[in-house]
């Protein structure tokens, strides 16, 4: 029996006392989160947006977060190509504690962040995501710009609400995958052109009260199948997944709940080769790094060490009508981060 309890109820995410009245996982999101039914001190909460757009050949990422007492904006290019490198450039802000006001839901609205160096907004509607961002001294003295469009139609996502073993703590996490990616980065003379018939960006949408120390795992990929999309999210270490997990597969816009997966990370190196395998047989795939995109902060009370591995999946996906789905040198990304804040 795995651990897939479906919310099909919408209703209020959180109770009267702050807990979360249905712990589980949802197509969308229909349990709705309200920061100011959350009973934990402002410092606490943590809100982001991070989208990943990614190609073959070269990814950005980008990130607005309130944490509370920090938030983290952040915008990466990494490329793949020949000689692979990246550089993730980070603002940090003191004690936003909700002034950056991000949207309570994902399906409509802007987030935006400006200041004198970086200005960045997400706007979703219409069936569309818009990204753009400019960033002055992003790298060596070099500006970043991007105008992003992703394609969203009508399509299931991933969300899980799940408790932490403290009073107060929970985590309200949304993935949307397989939005088709249409758009540009430009940095250093360079532009970097997404295609949508191969390029895909994802979002990962966190609302919550975390625990202090934790350690998670995280991955994620999309690729085209004949014309056909699909993706996959896996990962642990979110707080107490006993109702459900947020293992799954995407393809052609519906989800398809898998059960356990295990991240097999060689001891060796993070570049050497992963493994992940899976309780139900149903994801089995071999993971051949090209690039770590590592960072660590560690300001004694605040620390981070993260680890985000790019590199290329081979192997098996099962859909639940047991259509097996054959993937070979998929980009994607599977990490590993350590974070005490």
């Amino acid at each position: 029996m795995g651990r897939n309890h479906e919310v099909t109820t919408v209703q209020p995410l959180l109770n009267d006392e702050g807990g979360l009245r249905e712990p589980g996982w949802s197509r969308s999101q229909i349990q709705v989160y309200d920061r100011s039914m959350i009973k934990a001190p402002k410092w606490r909460i943590k809100e982001w947006d991070y989208y990943l757009v990614l190609s073959k050949d070269f990814a950005g990422a980008f990130t607005i977060s309130d944490d509370g007492y920090i938030g983290l904006q952040s915008v990466s290019l990494l490329n793949f190509r020949d000689k692979p490198w990246e550089h993730t450039e980070t603002v940090l802000n003191a004690f936003p504690m909700g002034k950056l006001r991000l949207p309570g839901d994902s399906s409509a609205g802007k987030t935006v962040y400006a200041d004198k160096r970086l200005k960045m907004s997400f706007e979703a509607g219409g069936g569309k995501r818009h990204i753009k961002c400019c960033f002055d001294n992003f790298y060596q003295g070099k500006k970043l710009s991007c105008d992003i469009t992703l394609d969203q139609p009508p399509m299931d996502s991933m969300v899980i609400a799940t408790p932490w073993d403290k009073k107060h703590a929970f985590y309200y996490n949304q993935k949307i995958n397989c939005m088709r990616a249409s758009g540009y980065i430009e940095f250093d003379g360079v532009r970097y052109e997404f295609d949508p018939s191969t390029d895909f960006g994802t979002l990962d949408w966190g609302r919550g009260v975390w625990t202090y120390d934790n350690t998670w795992f995280w991955g994620s990929g999309n690729t085209d199948t004949g014309g056909r999309s699909f993706g996959f999210n896996i990962g642990y270490g979110f707080g107490n997944t006993e109702a459900a997990t947020e293992n799954v597969l995407f393809y052609e816009g519906k989800v398809h709940k898998l059960d356990d997966i295990e991240f097999h990370i060689p001891e060796s190196s993070y570049m050497d080769p992963w493994r992940f395998t899976s309780s139900d047989g149903r994801f089995e795939m071999d993971f051949i790094p090209v690039l770590d995109r590592a960072a660590k902060i560690d300001f004694k009370v605040l620390v981070s060490d993260q680890h985000q591995v790019f590199g290329r999946m081979s192997g098996k996906a099962v859909l639940d009508d047991g259509s097996v789905i054959e993937v070979k040198d998929m980009m994607c990304f599977a990490e590993k981060v350590h974070n005490r804040y």
